[in-house]
C-alpha cells in the first residue's frame, strides 16, 4: 500500500446573484484546514451542472465532506409545509448537494456529513427530519443561540459504535447551532450519539464496506473541541483505505515527534 495522502472533496456554500453583488461560492476554512490537519489533500467542489463530470471527479477521490449551511433544506422537497422558523438555502446549493450526495452514496464513497449535510444524507436514504426543534420537540434543550452562537452541550456516545472508538472514554461536549434535527433515522444507519434530551446528534453506516459518519455539530469550527480533529482523522483513514493508501493519523505523527 502507498502512503500518499488521500484526496478529499469538500462541498461549499453558494449565494445567487443579487442587486448589489455577483453570485458567489465560498468555503469555510475550517473544513479544508481540518482535512489538511488530519492528513488529507482537500479539493474544493463547485456546483457542477453535469453529472458525468461530477462522477468523473468523484472517481478520483477517497472521500467527500458534505459541508453544513447556516440555511435550511427545503421542507417542500420532503413533502412538508415549511415551518415559520425555516430559512431555505439557495436552490442551486441544495440541488448540487442532493446530486453529489446521491452519487457518493451510490459509489459507497466515504462520507463525512456535517450539519445540513448530515440531515440531507439521512433524508436521501429514507429518513425524516424535524423542521424546528422548539416546535416539534418542546421539551428539548436549546440547540441554537442566535445571539451568542457559542452554545455547547454534552453528547451521550452510544457504546460499541465507531464514534465511541473515535472519542474514547470520558465526557464529550460539542458546539450546537441547529434547529432542524433527525426525526426518524434511515435504515442504513445506526445512532452513534444523542443529546441528553434525546435529539440524535450523530449516526454511522452499519455496512462494513461503506464509511459514512453524520454529525449534527461542527467539528471544523473554531468553537470545536480539541477532540473533534479525531473525527477528521477517522474519515481521512477511511478515505485512504478507499484509495488503497496507508494513512497514519497526524496526531500519531505529532505524538511520535514529541517523544
Amino acid at each position: 500500500m502507498s502512503t500518499t495522502k488521500p484526496i478529499v472533496g469538500i462541498t461549499g456554500d453558494f449565494r445567487p446573484e443579487r442587486y448589489n453583488g455577483a453570485a458567489l461560492s465560498w468555503y469555510n476554512s475550517g473544513y479544508y484546514d481540518s482535512v489538511i490537519g488530519a492528513g488529507g489533500i482537500p479539493v474544493m467542489l463547485p456546483p457542477y451542472d453535469n453529472d458525468d463530470d461530477l462522477k468523473r471527479i468523484l472517481e478520483t477521490m477517497g472521500g467527500i465532506v458534505l459541508a453544513g449551511c447556516t440555511l435550511d433544506l427545503d421542507p417542500t422537497r420532503m413533502g412538508l409545509h415549511p415551518a415559520p422558523a425555516v430559512r431555505i438555502m439557495p436552490k442551486r446549493r441544495e440541488d448540487f448537494d442532493r446530486r453529489i450526495a446521491k452519487l457518493a452514496i451510490e459509489m459507497k464513497l466515504p462520507i463525512l456529513a456535517i450539519g445540513s449535510g448530515m440531515q440531507l444524507v439521512n433524508t436521501l436514504c429514507g429518513g425524516t427530519l424535524f423542521q424546528d426543534i422548539p416546535e416539534d420537540c418542546p421539551n428539548a434543550l436549546h440547540h441554537r443561540d442566535e445571539v451568542e452562537k457559542n452554545l455547547r452541550h454534552v453528547l451521550e456516545i452510544v457504546p460499541g459504535t465507531h464514534l465511541d472508538d473515535v472519542f474514547g472514554p470520558g465526557e464529550v461536549r460539542v458546539n450546537s447551532h441547529h434547529h432542524m434535527a433527525i426525526a426518524s433515522l434511515a435504515r442504513p444507519f445506526r445512532v452513534s450519539a444523542i443529546c441528553p434530551d434525546g435529539v440524535i446528534e450523530a449516526y454511522e453506516s452499519t455496512s462494513e464496506d461503506w464509511y459514512c459518519l453524520g454529525v449534527q455539530w461542527h467539528p471544523e469550527s473554531n468553537t470545536a473541541s480539541a477532540l473533534d480533529i479525531q473525527i477528521f482523522e477517522s474519515f481521512i483513514a477511511a478515505s485512504g483505505r478507499h484509495q488503497d493508501l496507508d494513512v497514519i493519523p497526524m496526531s500519531s505523527v505529532m505524538r511520535r515527534a514529541a517523544a
